[in-house]
């Protein structure tokens, strides 16, 4: 199978989505890859590297004129021209982009496969979970950063002085976000609360941060309650395949104390502070209500070495399944099954039509195979 790797035009976006080392595996299976020029030198990868791997280094166009690309984030508008029937595998996060993607993968006949849907086979989503871990961490250190005087912030540094613990961070949602945020913060000596739904699973999964991290039912009082004394806000909260749940409502924003900062990590599912809206690293923030919002859409771009490493060690097992038995021989993997939110131009994810109006576009993937 011809495989494309286009680089990233993302705002600051330096990831890329195979490495020299997979453009190697792929090879010796007697695959073809082509690699944009330069698509991994800002992520440490040099074009000699691709090249002595095997890839052909080739222009943008000639990246998108095989039968599966492979990219780290949704296409960009002005990618829409290349889009021409193939299968794309990347993050689409569909229902939380503008509809004007969707609507181009259905013209253009495309089959979406996307990473934040795939599944393992105990259930979890492989892919998406070491960039949720990147981003979780990430959170903290944005909003200590945002919180300085001279980023207009409260002038509160979290963290420990002298063994007195400074700062307060509210994290909602208890998952892989949710516990990397938590345990960054804790590691730094701040008061921590972790706002979730399952605190025997909270306990079991995170036995060293009990002594470190108040744990609370995620409900609309509780959550009150925590913000109106909090630094820092870590949104971390997923809904598999459908927009997150506004779980900070803008009245509730309003009673946060000025020049502090909400990290809204579910962005890219349409975010889960009714006041977020998407921001990218060249402008990270704006303020509302007195507060700091940071909504960047691809957090783990800012740290593409990291990032692309860990995205690419679990991605390389699925890229060979679809490049290998091409996507008629995919369906007997189940987790793969569940990440085809468009199939040839048609919505076969239900919870994405949902989310997007277009149920009655939806047609179940069985009746087209």
């Amino acid at each position: 199978m011809k495989i494309g790797v286009p680089k990233e035009i993302k705002d600051k976006e330096a990831r890329v989505a195979i490495i020299p080392s997979g453009v190697a595996i792929l090879v010796q299976l007697g695959h073809t890859v082509f690699i944009e020029l330069n698509a991994g030198v800002d992520s440490g990868f040099s074009n000699e590297q691709y090249e002595k791997a095997g890839a052909k280094l080739v222009s943008t166009a000639e990246a998108w004129d095989v039968e599966l690309v492979v990219k780290v984030k949704e296409p960009q508008v002005s990618e829409y021209q290349y889009l021409a029937g193939q299968i794309v595998f990347t993050f689409f996060h569909l229902a939380g982009v503008a509809r004007s993607l969707t609507d181009e993968l259905i013209n253009r006949g495309t089959t979406a496969i996307a990473y934040e849907s795939l599944e393992d086979e105990h259930g979890r989503l492989p892919i998406l979970e070491p960039m949720s871990a990147i981003a979780g961490n990430m959170s903290v250190l944005m909003g200590g950063y945002y919180l300085a005087q001279f980023n207009h912030g409260n002038g509160m540094q979290l963290g420990s002085v002298l063994g007195k613990a400074y700062g307060k961070v509210v994290v909602i949602g208890d998952g892989i976000v949710g516990r990397h945020a938590a345990r960054v913060a804790a590691a730094m000596g701040a008061k921590v609360t972790v706002a979730g739904l399952d605190e025997v699973k909270w306990q079991l999964q995170n036995k060293e941060l009990l002594a470190d991290v108040k744990f609370i039912y995620s409900n609309k009082k509780n959550i009150t309650e925590q913000i109106v004394n909090a630094d820092l806000v870590v949104g971390a909260v997923l809904c598999r395949g459908a927009k997150a749940p506004k779980v900070l409502t803008e009245e509730m924003l309003k009673t946060m104390r000025a020049g502090s900062v909400v990290v809204d990590v579910s962005i890219d599912q349409g975010g889960c502070f009714e006041t977020s809206r998407p921001t990218s690293h060249s402008k990270p923030v704006f303020m509302k209500h007195g507060v700091i919002h940071y909504c960047v859409s691809n957090m783990p771009g800012a740290y593409p070495k990291a990032s692309t490493i860990a995205l690419t060690n679990v991605t390389i097992k699925y890229i060979q399944e679809i490049a290998t038995n091409t996507l008629n021989g995919v369906f007997a993997d189940k987790g793969i099954i569940k990440a085809i939110n468009i199939y040839k131009g048609r919505i076969v994810s239900e919870k994405v039509a949902k989310e997007l109006g277009l149920l009655e576009l939806f047609q179940p993937l069985e009746g087209l195979i």
